[in-house]
């Protein structure tokens, strides 16, 4: 399983939390890349995920850009 900036932008507006089903058809229902849906296919059965960070730890937010956003 690998994630992609790319992949992981499908699944910003997905209903969390959400278990590996609900994201599947969310991912299938928006058109989401093939890729995007083995990904999921790969996550535990049984857990319910909160946010894109649950499902990639290293999944980058907001606070990871330095940049002054007054700026711009």
């Amino acid at each position: 399983m690998y994630w992609t900036l790319e992949l992981a932008r499908y699944l910003e507006d997905a209903p969390w939390p959400a278990n590996k089903e609900e994201l599947i058809d969310y991912a299938t229902r928006s058109g989401a890349p093939l890729e995007l849906v083995e990904n999921i296919q790969q996550l535990e059965d049984d857990e319910e995920y909160g946010s894109m960070e649950d499902i990639w730890p290293d999944y980058p937010t907001k606070d990871d850009y330095f940049f002054n956003e007054d700026e711009y």
